[in-house]
């Protein structure tokens, strides 16, 4: 017989028969085909990017004296501004550089993530709590939620009065702005007697939010406006004791 008709008549051997039903395919429960993830890898992965997390935000949180040694000097001081008497603190250079202002906002995220982790939403104070607000909510993937003056926003709101040196003022929220249970901070650049964020605490309570804490940029001690607050304070440029 010729060396053809030998290979002719060979079988195919059952190794190489990948279309049968009893073939080896090569695959095992711990080498899965590529088409499928590896657990093993997919856990590795998660842990990999939860280590990350850790990282990242642990130098941040290492970061923030820094930072706020810097956000500090770049404010001026103005005296007798608005009436005589005060020490008004300008924090508008902050807004004029870039790179301050990415400062600031980096700040704030790394404050809140560092104290809070998860964060629902930042509640800012019109109007210049507005110059950040929004920026480190969507930092933080929250919702931002503005409190304004009375009539200044459509809808049905809710209210809260609160008392000026000369009168009472009204604060409102739209209603639904804030869920059953959100986890929420106050932000707003200046805490003197306390009255405007003493109020806007009062429209997150009213909605069965959860608050966290009042973040300002700079507090007047003297004023005593801490003490009109349902909530811890944080304050992260600047206290004025006098």
């Amino acid at each position: 017989m010729s060396d053809s008709t030998n290979i002719s008549a060979q079988k195919p051997s059952p190794a190489v028969l990948l279309g049968s039903s009893s073939c080896n395919t090569g695959f095992t429960s711990s080498h899965p085909p590529a088409t499928s993830p590896d657990p093993t890898l997919e856990s590795n992965q998660h842990r990999h990017h939860a280590e990350g997390r850790q990282s990242s935000a642990a130098a941040a949180a290492a970061e923030l004296p820094s930072l706020k040694v810097k956000l500090r000097s770049a404010l001026r001081q103005f005296p007798d501004f608005p009436s005589e008497g005060i020490l008004f603190e300008d924090i508008m250079p902050i807004f004029a550089d870039p790179i301050l202002h990415e400062m600031l906002v980096t700040a704030l995220v790394t404050h809140c993530q560092t104290a809070f982790g998860k964060v629902d939403a930042v509640v800012a104070l019109e109007s210049r709590g507005f110059l950040f607000g929004p920026s480190v909510a969507l930092r933080l993937g929250a919702a931002f939620v503005p409190v304004r003056k009375q009539g200044k926003l459509p809808g049905p709101v809710e209210r809260a009065e609160y008392q000026k040196e000369y009168g009472v003022d009204v604060f409102e929220m739209q209603q639904g702005a804030i869920k059953e249970g959100w986890r929420c901070v106050v932000m707003d650049d200046l805490i003197a007697t306390g009255g405007s964020a003493a109020a806007a605490g009062t429209l997150i309570s009213k909605m069965a939010g959860n608050l966290l804490e009042y973040i300002f940029l700079i507090e007047l001690d003297f004023l005593k406006g801490r003490d009109k607050l349902d909530a811890p304070i944080y304050t992260l440029l600047s206290t004025q004791e006098k």
